[in-house]
């Protein structure tokens, strides 16, 4: 059923004829389905709808969930080809670059097949319908089915159709990539992988797989050539190969000799190769697919990653959709997006719960941003999906194990069957529920992340041996081998206090090998979707659904009933964001390779008008989380010890003092300055002082002292400045941090505290 992919959103060179355009559409029943592929019924009185698209964009199938029925009308003659268009035995394709979810596919009246899979096209060939006459009906049932059990889900859309980040009641139903007919000679490449499995200074190994269909038996030539950056070439590769009518599976390597390497961008440069696989047969092109490949190697040990050999802490953040309706997501917003992770200082985004489009995988490739790709699993799905979800993984490094970008997959996130129904969340046993049989799967066997998830990863090692495999995302430690993953921590939102988190991880230091989620969620500054001029009776219950707002937890930690105006409780939740997220960090930072590798804040971007953990709104407008997040991820930063939200008079105040260092050269005679300020009873400002100078080691964390006093005899703030600084150079401010805290008198008649 399923045939050939498409190079970088598309196959270069193929020739083909869009069938994108106006669609007509009408919702299904089954009268309907008896009639509506032939083509001679009438669809005047359907409803057009744009296809890429997703048919709630439509005001027509505005609040539809489906299924749709969808035809298309074109006009092509392949029984009188000329020698120029349609070559002698040429086979005719029908693609269908992305769906959402599966759909029925008829041509001409007569059925093609089925598909199942949103990400990755699906075909089938028409040659005999094409030639049987000149006006084709191009018909479509697309089903894209809500998740009424979202604990044993069936449909493997990730979180387009269950995540606490969207409208509860989306549906991303559509044709939402484009359709064409493409043309080939007798021998058809139909599969087909590419992937870069070493590299060195002297030589890469490009591993290429195909699965060729040909029309008859036959001996054909695969010309197989590399070109550098420049549009050298390489390295040509020509080999005869005789191939038998029908399926015919080929594995071969390509050694490229002195490769530029390619590198994320805080190590080096970003060089891109082309690799063209052509088949001839004869003397004529039958088929050729081209893809873009960069040159580097990637090892992950005790959760540190390495690139090319060099060792790289790295920082990082989640990304989910960048638009609800991917469709509409422009090339130029994925390049944005990738840049903004680049400019905050960040070596990773995570592909969260989902499969993007082309766009974003180039332009992270052209950028050298890494990705951490999810599969589109999140939470629990039933056991029937396990071979649909199988053939999906091998899908997935088909369609993207050719991106340098990629340094690792992951199968599933979160695989516990947990549901977020707003009423399950407001209600605090409920939730309380949800919370143990959640820590419950985590430690107890489950079919989700015993089961499925082995078998996921196994698919995906198999698959690709050229980068490292993670079962499943945000797994704690559990019996029998007490490994678990990456953690989410989401210590100060959905359990427990921010502050706490240095201290849970001095407890559990296997909790910090890899963090890729730690947030809270912060109002966006453009916030009018709320209606705040109802405050303090905003719609709580629509902002849950449709705006993903967990009153509960502002409720915990942000009170919106403890600001007297909108605009205070929003901007109150940006600075909770944005002390959270320095916290967390600089926490990691100071754990870099002992034991942590890495972590990704959660989350980047909304991908529609929402109140999330993003720390950029659906507009792209900062909140102080991204602030935050780009001084706590700066190459140098000079970091102590937090101090407690009070303190007491004469009470013991010690902070150890670091500097973290992500340059890859040693700094040798800096100066760390300390000073505590306060005003003393009268107003009357006052300080202390500290001053350290040594070596900053590269690539390391650095011990630079300790602040060993007791807090003064005063009220109100009490701050902590920290100030790195080259005393030989012209800018010799290289780093500085603040914290505070608040001193509250000793009651009267009660002795300070001493410790």
């Amino acid at each position: 059923m399923d045939g050939g992919r498409a190079a970088d959103g598309g196959f270069a060179g193929r020739r083909g004829r869009s069938l994108d355009g106006t669609w007509r559409a009408m919702t299904a029943d089954e009268e309907l389905r008896r009639t509506y592929p032939n083509p001679d019924f009438e669809d005047d009185g359907w409803e057009d709808l744009a296809v890429p698209g997703h048919w709630r964009s439509s005001p027509a199938f505005a609040g539809s969930d489906g299924p749709l029925l969808m035809r298309r009308r074109f006009e092509l003659q392949a029984s009188a080809p000329t020698s120029e268009d349609w070559p002698a035995e040429s086979r005719h394709w029908l693609v269908l670059e992305g769906v959402f979810y599966t759909s029925d596919v008829w041509l001409d009246g007569s059925y093609l097949g089925d598909t199942e899979g949103y990400f990755f096209p699906h075909t089938f060939e028409v040659t005999a319908e094409l030639a049987a006459r000149s006006e084709h009906v191009l018909a479509m049932e697309v089903a894209c089915t809500p998740q009424r059990d979202r604990t044993r889900k069936r449909n493997l859309t990730g979180v387009f159709q269950h995540w606490d980040l969207i409208d509860q009641d989306w549906n991303p139903g559509g044709i939402w990539r484009p359709v064409r007919i493409e043309t080939s000679g007798p021998v058809r490449i139909r599969h087909h992988r590419i992937l870069c499995r070493d590299a060195r200074q002297d030589a890469a190994a490009v591993f290429v797989r195909t699965v060729l269909d040909a029309l008859r038996s036959d001996l054909i030539t695969i010309r197989t050539r590399v070109t550098d950056p420049h549009g050298r070439e390489a390295v040509e590769l020509v080999r005869e190969q005789p191939v038998a009518a029908g399926e015919n599976r080929l594995e071969w390597t390509v050694t490229v000799p002195d490769p530029m390497l390619w590198w994320p961008w805080s190590l080096g440069e970003q060089p891109l190769y082309t690799v063209e696989v052509e088949v001839l047969v004869g003397d004529e092109r039958s088929d050729h697919i081209r893809r873009t490949v960069g040159m580097r190697r990637v090892a992950l040990r005790n959760w540190i990653f390495s690139i090319n050999g060099e060792r790289l802490f790295l920082k990082g953040t989640n990304q989910g959709p960048n638009r609800i309706a991917l469709a509409e997501a422009s090339a130029e917003l994925f390049a944005d997006d990738v840049a903004r992770v680049r400019e905050a200082g960040l070596d990773l985004l995570r592909v969260h719960g989902h499969i993007s489009r082309p766009e974003l995988y180039r332009a992270a490739d052209e950028q050298g941003v890494l990705l951490w790709q999810d599969l589109p699993l999140q939470w629990g799905y039933a056991r029937s999906v396990r071979r649909q979800a199988r053939r999906q993984a091998r899908e997935a490094v088909d369609l993207l194990g050719h991106h340098a970008s990629i340094v690792v997959w992951c199968g599933h996130n979160e695989p516990m069957a947990i549901d977020v129904e707003p009423s399950a969340v407001a209600d605090p046993r409920r939730r309380a529920r949800i919370a143990a049989r959640a820590v419950a799967a985590q430690v107890l066997p489950t079919w989700n992340r015993s089961v499925l998830d082995h078998s996921i990863s196994s698919v995906l090692t198999k698959s690709d041996g050229s980068r490292p495999v993670v079962p499943h995302s945000g797994v704690f430690p559990h019996p029998p081998q007490l490994d678990g993953t990456d953690t989410h921590l989401y210590l100060g939102w959905y359990m427990g206090d921010a502050r706490s988190f240095p201290r849970l991880l001095r407890w559990w230091p296997r909790l910090a090998r890899f963090v890729t989620e730690f947030g809270a969620q912060a109002v966006p500054t453009d916030a009018a979707f709320l209606e705040p001029d109802r405050w303090p009776d905003l719609d709580w219950d629509r902002a849950w659904r449709v705006h993903a707002l967990q009153k509960p937890f502002f409720d915990r930690y942000v009170p919106p009933a403890a600001h007297p105006t909108f605009d205070d409780w929003r901007e109150a939740t940006q600075r909770y964001q944005a002390e959270l997220i320095k916290l967390h960090i600089e926490t990691l930072r100071r754990l870099k390779y002992r034991p942590t590798g890495g972590f990704a804040q959660f989350c980047f971007t909304d991908g529609y008008p929402s109140v999330t953990w993003s720390v950029l709104d659906h507009d792209r407008h900062p909140k102080a989380g991204f602030h935050a997040l780009v001084a706590a991820c700066r190459p140098l930063i000079v970091v102590a010890d937090l101090p407690p939200r009070s303190m007491q008079p004469g009470e013991p105040l010690r902070a150890r003092v670091h500097v973290v260092s992500d340059l890859r050269i040693a700094l040798t005679d800096l100066v760390v300055h300390a000073q505590l300020e306060w005003r003393d009873r009268n107003g009357v400002p006052t300080s202390l002082s500290w001053r350290w100078q040594g070596e900053v080691a590269a690539d390391a964390c650095s011990f630079v002292g300790t602040i060993d006093t007791v807090v003064p005899v005063t009220e109100g703030e009490l701050a902590l400045r920290l100030e790195l600084v080259d005393p030989d150079s012209p800018a010799s401010v290289l780093a500085t941090n603040r914290y505070t805290t608040t001193v509250v008198a000793t009651p009267a008649g009660a002795e300070p505290r001493t410790g």
